[in-house]
């Protein structure tokens, strides 16, 4: 299990790896492997990547960073497709995150802190305005790991039509030398 952009498998990041280990051994949060989010990218990786960065900006910042992974790996912690689902309520950004926080403290003792930075780590799009820095943290690094995973996407994309017309220029004399 690596974040997006690092080499490192996350196990092999201690302190990281023991405040998120348990919430990595529940089957639901595992599920979300079987659930696109972004374009290319699984909910859970989505999730995964969120928790460490989330984790190390806020431990570079010296706030709540067992928090910070906790609240990164559960902050989309819900079950459906978002393109498809009936809107209840309200939109997806702020329906997300209050089932979300409901699927976490159904399964976890969450925090107050973690329950703020679930609960409107989609702010300002979210009708509360966050209560504590690390919740405004996980809204800047919920928004990065989403272009960064869209980014890469589409630089695997551009790699695959530069290889195929690589591929295909090279092929071109070849098919002309034998027909000729």
């Amino acid at each position: 299990m690596k974040a997006i952009f690092t080499r490192n498998d996350i196990s092999e990041n201690g302190e990281f790896y023991s405040y998120i280990y348990d919430i990595l051994e529940c089957k639901d949060v595992l599920e979300l492997a079987n659930h696109a989010h972004h374009i290319g990218t699984s909910r859970f990786q989505h999730s995964l990547n969120v928790s460490y960065y989330n984790y190390r900006l806020c431990k570079f910042l010296h706030l709540n960073a067992r928090s910070a992974a906790r609240a990164g790996l559960l902050h989309d912690l819900f079950f459906y497709d978002r393109k498809t689902h009936e809107k209840i309520q309200n939109r997806h950004p702020a329906e997300h995150a209050n089932i979300a926080l409901y699927n976490a403290s159904m399964r976890f003792a969450i925090t107050e802190l973690e329950g703020d930075m679930i609960l409107n780590h989609m702010w300002p799009l979210t009708p509360h305005l966050p209560r504590h820095a690390e919740t405004y943290v996980i809204t800047v690094v919920d928004k990065l790991c989403a272009s960064a995973e869209l980014s890469a996407y589409f630089m695997r994309k551009l790699a695959k039509i530069k290889v195929h017309k690589q591929l295909t220029a090279n092929a071109v004399p070849a098919v002309r030398e034998r027909c000729e």
